[in-house]
């Protein structure tokens, strides 16, 4: 079949659409061009009421609504009008012979199958928002773009009136193959939202993953990569000020809110490269944040800060002492917004409570990995003493702070910690013995005394060097995963040399 680039005029239209926001000038606009204009049920009446002469879909398929809607404008008629090829002789010849008209429009978007859902709808109420007629009047439309323009959503009624007025009703091959990427790109988005709904249950071996909205980034990882997001960021952040978010931006994004999410008292934290290089929780967001920056105020220039409290100007003229890149939080007071937005380009976001996905993807070799999120967070019921000297209260509290930090610190990772406070941490290392000599370094150059510190690691110990150098460094106390096979040599040094360890049995590595 030849596809030729030549201009289409719009002599019909089919209408039937769920969602008639800014519906009203398009069907004018029509009615002005002398579109002839088919239409049902309750589209068909907005037209009417709207003066527009419309012709019911009924009275060219001679054939009624039944099964209470669910069968409207699935006929020959209907979708002959749309797939008939206009320059195919046979095409022509049967469409005149059954009397189809032809359809040079279609402007259909599908039942609210995923906001249904989200309002926790009965399955029967779900089901009925299954679009059938839609759907494939949408994919008939678009596999004939060379003859007709199909209009999937609302979002792009505006655009069509604005072709209609440029071209006087006409359109040409680039306009109706636009119209058509983004109709399979609806179609397609519908069919893995209703898949994922079904597969909750049936859990089949199978991944669907579709994103209608796109977020442009400044750039990727590096200046000359290309960097996209795709997903709801709005539904997220409230974006106040700053520039545009970049690639690396995102990612320490979403480590500090990951990180921040294990947190209830109030907490600060700076981030940089998805690494926490301070975290502190206190009674105020101020003392947080003095202690937080305390850590490591070296590489918290230009770093992610993220707060699960509100921001107050007090904080803010604090703050405003560091170069950072992004901060986060629920609220700012409007002092502290004011003192914030000095800066043109530093962004600031207004987290949202909005439930996060459990799994995450990440893309490998030529396909996809998937997993469950860590979710885990242990409590003082998760650990296990293991020698004989038992933490106290506040060396349990510093330890399953310490065990947050862990958790959100890349592999190989020691973290220290004393007093609701991150004193160090070794990221990111191939050996763990390096990971904990790296953190005893960065400690001692910023001036903390690890003397009644405590001591977490990702993984277990597979020898007793790593407790023997915590011990020399001031460690009192360890928590760790466990279940090396020689696990009983790193308790035994413990045992002898008064430390106290104890045992999470869930390991927390990151990659």
């Amino acid at each position: 079949m030849n596809f030729m680039s030549g201009t289409k005029k719009i002599k019909s239209a089919l209408i039937s659409v769920f969602y008639k926001d800014n519906l009203e000038p398009v069907i004018k606009k029509l009615h002005d061009l002398g579109v002839v204009l088919y239409s049902t049920g309750g589209t068909q009446t907005f037209i009417e009421n709207l003066s527009v002469p419309v012709v019911a879909v009924e009275s060219l398929t001679s054939f009624p609504e039944i099964l209470g809607g669910r069968v409207k404008t699935l006929h020959p008629k209907i979708f002959g009008g749309i797939l008939g090829r206009r320059e195919l002789e046979s095409d022509v010849a049967q469409m005149e012979k059954h009397e189809i008209p032809t359809i040079d429009l279609v402007i259909v978007d599908l039942y609210p199958f995923e906001e249904t859902l989200a309002k926790g709808a009965s399955e029967e109420d779900i089901i009925e928002k299954i679009d059938i007629g839609g759907i494939s009047l949408i994919r008939a439309a678009a596999k004939n773009f060379n003859d007709v323009i199909i209009v999937s959503s609302r979002n792009d009624y505006s655009s069509l009136l604005g072709l209609l007025e440029e071209k006087q009703g006409s359109s040409g091959l680039s306009d109706r193959k636009r119209f058509a990427a983004k109709a399979f790109a609806m179609s397609s988005h519908y069919d893995s939202a209703i898949f994922n709904y079904f597969n909750q249950t049936e859990q089949l071996p199978l991944l669907r993953i579709t994103e209608n909205e796109s977020y442009p980034l400044r750039y990727g990882e590096n200046p000359h990569q290309k960097g996209v997001f795709y997903g709801k960021m709005n539904d997220l952040f409230d974006k106040l000020h700053g520039k545009e978010l970049s690639y690396n931006n995102l990612l320490d994004v979403d480590a500090a809110v990951s990180l921040i999410a294990d947190f209830t008292d109030t907490t600060f934290a700076i981030l940089k490269h998805n690494n926490a290089c301070g975290v502190a929780s206190r009674s105020t967001v101020l003392d947080a944040w003095k202690v937080a920056l305390a850590c490591d105020p070296t590489s918290a220039f230009g770093g992610i800060l993220i707060t699960n409290a509100k921001v107050d100007a007090a904080t803010a003229e604090e703050i405003n002492k560091l170069f950072f890149e992004v901060i986060i939080a629920p609220a700012y007071d409007e002092a502290a917004l004011t003192i914030l937005k000095t800066k043109v380009n530093r962004i600031i976001l207004v987290q949202k409570q909005v439930a996060l996905p459990m799994t995450s993807v990440r893309t490998l070799l030529n396909g996809i990995i998937e997993q469950d999120k860590d979710a885990k967070t242990e409590t003082a019921a998760d650990l296990t003493t293991v020698t004989t000297t038992a933490p106290s209260a506040d060396e349990v509290k510093d330890l399953l702070f310490a065990n947050k930090l862990v958790k959100h610190t890349k592999s190989n990772t020691i973290v220290f910690a004393k007093n609701n406070t991150l004193i160090a941490s070794g990221t990111g290392q191939t050996s763990r013995v390096d990971a904990l000599k790296q953190a005893v370094e960065k400690a001692k150059n910023f001036g903390f005394d690890l003397q009644g510190a405590v001591m977490a690691s990702d993984a277990f110990f597979p020898f007793p060097d790593c407790v023997e150098l915590a011990k020399n460094a001031g460690i009192t106390a360890v928590i760790q995963p466990g279940g090396s096979i020689k696990d009983k040599d790193s308790i035994e040094y413990c045992n002898a040399n008064g430390v106290s360890m104890v045992f999470t049995g869930t390991r927390h590595f990151k990659h």
